[in-house]
């Protein structure tokens, strides 16, 4: 299969999940969220969309790249990477659910916290593998950590 194709087919089976994790919020957004106490740097509603469309979409890249490579070479490390990769993807959709769907702020914590470790764990091995996949995967890294904060202070102020 040609790179190009893994890229679409990774892309799109990445943002079906996220979207389909968001369908959990019900009306957490316009009911529930705006209610609970804030951290500060608490951005609007309205950002987290598109930055996840983005993030899912470098998340799939990423993914693509080195599940290519690991198909014309196989290696332990990329195997390894791609079994990361599924870890941190369905620990990132299980956090929606648990967080807006069941509104379970100490157990997003920890589900956060675990995805922040695999996604560190993900980039780790991609980098062994391609540099650039794993060079995509930290802006989603980034994200996940001023996500982990709010998610803390999200608990802390709603105790």
């Amino acid at each position: 299969m040609k790179l190009w194709m893994r890229i679409l087919l990774v892309v799109l089976v990445v943002e079906v999940l996220g979207g389909l994790s968001a369908v959990t919020m019900g009306g957490s957004l316009s009911q529930w969220y705006p209610a609970l106490h804030k951290p500060p740097g608490t951005p609007p509603n309205w950002l987290f969309g598109p930055v996840w469309t983005l993030l899912y979409l470098m998340m799939g890249a990423a993914g693509a790249l080195v599940w290519h490579r690991h198909a014309a070479r196989p290696e332990p490390a990329s195997g390894q990477g791609l079994r990361w990769f599924a870890i941190q993807l369905a620990l990132n959709v299980g956090w929606t659910p648990l967080f807006f769907g069941l509104h379970f702020l100490g157990g997003g914590l920890v589900v956060i916290i675990a995805l922040w470790l695999a996604i560190a764990m993900t980039i780790r091995l991609f980098a062994g593998v391609d540099r650039l996949a794993a060079g995509i995967l930290v802006p989603y890294l980034v994200w996940v950590s001023y996500a982990t904060y709010l998610n803390a202070g999200l608990w802390w102020l709603n105790r």
